[in-house]
């Protein structure tokens, strides 16, 4: 694994730009970014349909996991971006392009969105705008996108921006604080080829 210490963080990927947004890479020199990181996956609405591999307890735990994603970003293996208000600069969530694979032209997308920022469809327009980014910068052909079913949020920002229903995966995702346990996940995808969704 590629070692960025905290005073040479590379910047790999742009930020981006639409509307009342702007998406830039987290940084764990950053307590502001620490504590949103913090916040944004300890936060029980995210609990209660995500359950990370390595839970994040503590700023310590959020720092390492930012400082992890800035050594991945380097690599090439994911794109992390903190979704920002673009007048403000205040973190909103995030959204991540995850599981590059280059070879095949494929990867993954997750977003959460913090408690102050639901209902603006901050996670809809971070998503079409990383969509956009990931099939032209990043030359990618396929975009795939799982969440819990019965995660209705997540299913309309995923059908909104284009990511069309694709099927449901059997026990493919942990159920809620469990690892003893899983859950079905709705699988959403969009292809480069596909139609730009009307937003």
């Amino acid at each position: 694994m590629t070692h960025v210490d905290d005073q040479h963080l590379a910047r790999p990927f742009p930020d981006l730009h639409a509307p009342g947004i702007r998406l830039r890479a987290w940084d764990p020199r950053s307590e502001a970014d620490v504590a949103a990181w913090l916040r944004g996956t300890t936060d029980p609405e995210f609990r209660r349909w995500n359950t990370p591999l390595r839970p994040v307890t503590d700023l310590d735990g959020a720092r390492e996991t930012l400082r992890s994603k800035a050594v991945q970003a380097v690599e090439g293996t994911s794109a992390s971006y903190c979704v920002t208000d673009a007048d403000t600069g205040t973190q909103l969530g995030h959204i991540g392009v995850n599981a590059i694979e280059q070879d095949l032209r494929l990867a993954r997308v997750g977003y959460w969105v913090l408690p102050e920022a639901r209902g603006r469809h901050v996670a809809t327009s971070a998503l079409a705008l990383t969509a956009r980014w990931a099939f032209t910068d990043l030359g990618l052909h396929r975009l795939e996108l799982g969440h819990a079913l019965g995660h209705g949020a997540s299913c309309r920002v995923a059908e909104r921006c284009g990511f069309r229903y694709e099927g449901t995966l059997r026990g493919a995702m942990f159920e809620a604080d469990r690892k003893d346990a899983f859950r079905d996940v709705h699988l959403h995808a969009r292809l480069a080829t596909d139609p730009d969704p009307e937003l």
